[in-house]
């Protein structure tokens, strides 16, 4: 079959390989333990302040965070500072990684996960690893995440730096379609 020039042109084939993830980049499955009066989920089982699965972490703060429904927050990047992000299955949020490491094994590649959306997951997100995130859902979405560098608000010790939304182009933050 041709196909007229003007969808030539724009035809791509869908990937559905499992492409690599940034070096240092880890999604652990979490347990949700279901009975018929609702659900509880485990987010973190510790030895010393590190929580299973992220051996060699140790949290020095947990936060909550909202995002109203469609907004998007991004970009900003730690230098120091180890997240650990955790949204709630009921809600439904785009997460997009960036390595923006000199010299990393995987500097420049790209990651996007769905958090939330039915499924419980604890994902690590390194120093240097810009990370922005969109609430997919017509309702508000929360994240609760663990660090392991207290948050500073103040200018001269902050570890967040910001850089711009559309780093890597704004289709990033479209759902894909079929």
């Amino acid at each position: 079959m041709k196909l007229v020039p003007e969808a030539e042109s724009e035809f791509r084939r869908q990937d559905y390989g499992r492409r690599p993830p940034i070096d240092g980049v880890a999604v652990v499955p979490l347990r949700r333990h279901n009975d018929d009066a609702g659900a509880m989920t485990e987010l973190a089982r510790l030895t010393r302040g590190s929580p299973a699965g992220f051996e060699g972490f140790e949290i020095a703060q947990i936060n909550y965070s909202v995002l109203e429904p469609r907004v998007l927050k991004a970009f900003h990047v730690h230098a120091r500072q180890t997240d650990l992000w955790f949204v709630p299955p009921e809600d439904r949020v785009l997460l997009v990684l960036v390595d923006v490491r000199d010299g990393s094994p995987t500097a420049r590649h790209v990651m996007r996960m769905t958090l939330g959306d039915g499924t419980s997951a604890l994902v690590r997100i390194p120093p240097g690893v810009a990370h922005g995130c969109k609430n997919l859902g017509d309702r508000t979405a929360r994240v609760v995440y663990l660090t392991d560098v207290p948050f500073s608000p103040d200018p001269q010790t902050t570890d967040e730096g910001r850089l711009p939304w559309d780093l890597v182009g704004a289709a990033i933050w479209e759902p894909a379609k079929d």
